[in-house]
């Protein structure tokens, strides 16, 4: 039995993300593995990939100062989902990351189950979201 998709997808990947620019292949596609398998908490069996326009919310919590930069975090994330979620990286219209480093959070209102794991649960992590509705929460 298949099943569609039902939005926003929320999960939590624990470690700290590998960038494209990964020395090491393997480090890349062990991050990749991981997201993906992490994926599966937020997700039916079973399920279909969409091909609807998606929007993509990354905070990153570290443990400490992050090193490297924000944005090189992405596009890994992005492929493991591709083919798993989505169809197609064409379809993801909105992305939104940010990083969370420890005394530099701020109150987050009405927090989502995966959100509040996020917040409360061992550093470093990352919060994943995906959403159907690029325009969600734009005036």
């Amino acid at each position: 039995m298949s099943v569609d998709l039902e939005f926003p997808i929320e999960f939590v990947v624990q470690g700290t993300p590998v960038s494209l620019q990964a020395k090491r292949a393997e480090a890349l596609k062990a991050w990749k593995t991981r997201v993906r398998e992490a994926s599966y908490s937020g997700l039916p069996e079973g399920h279909f990939s969409t091909d609807r326009p998606v929007s993509v919310t990354l905070y990153y919590f570290p443990d400490g100062q992050m090193q490297g930069d924000v944005d090189n975090i992405v596009k890994p994330v992005l492929d493991a989902l591709c083919r798993h979620i989505y169809f197609d990286d064409h379809q993801v219209e909105r992305v939104w990351v940010q990083k969370f480093e420890p005394g530099r959070l701020f109150e987050f209102r009405q927090p989502s189950k995966a959100l509040s794991e996020a917040l409360t649960g061992p550093k470093p992590l990352l919060y994943v979201r995906l959403g159907d509705d690029p325009t969600e929460g734009l005036v």
